[in-house]
């Protein structure tokens, strides 16, 4: 089992350090306040993609009424052949 490139042994270990660092007493404590930081990046996460995913139609809009804009003047000034 590998979770971003850590092998199971590595993960055991870092288990235990953290164990012995922290100790049973505040180990729990530790690891409320880690799920609850991880669980802030993903809401900020999911926030930020819903606002970019709500915003993306209008601006591909004003993109495209540009292109237009661009469009039409080059047309008026360079004629168009067929």
């Amino acid at each position: 089992m590998t979770i971003l490139f850590i092998s199971t042994g590595e993960v055991v270990m870092l288990l235990f350090a953290v164990l012995m660092l922290f100790g049973p007493d505040r180990l729990p404590g530790f690891v409320r306040s880690l799920a609850k930081g991880i669980r802030t990046v993903k809401n900020a996460q999911a926030d930020l993609t819903q606002q970019m995913l709500s915003e993306e139609p209008t601006a591909i809009k004003d993109l495209k009424d540009a292109v237009e804009d661009i469009k039409s003047d080059i047309e008026g000034v360079v004629p168009r052949k067929k």
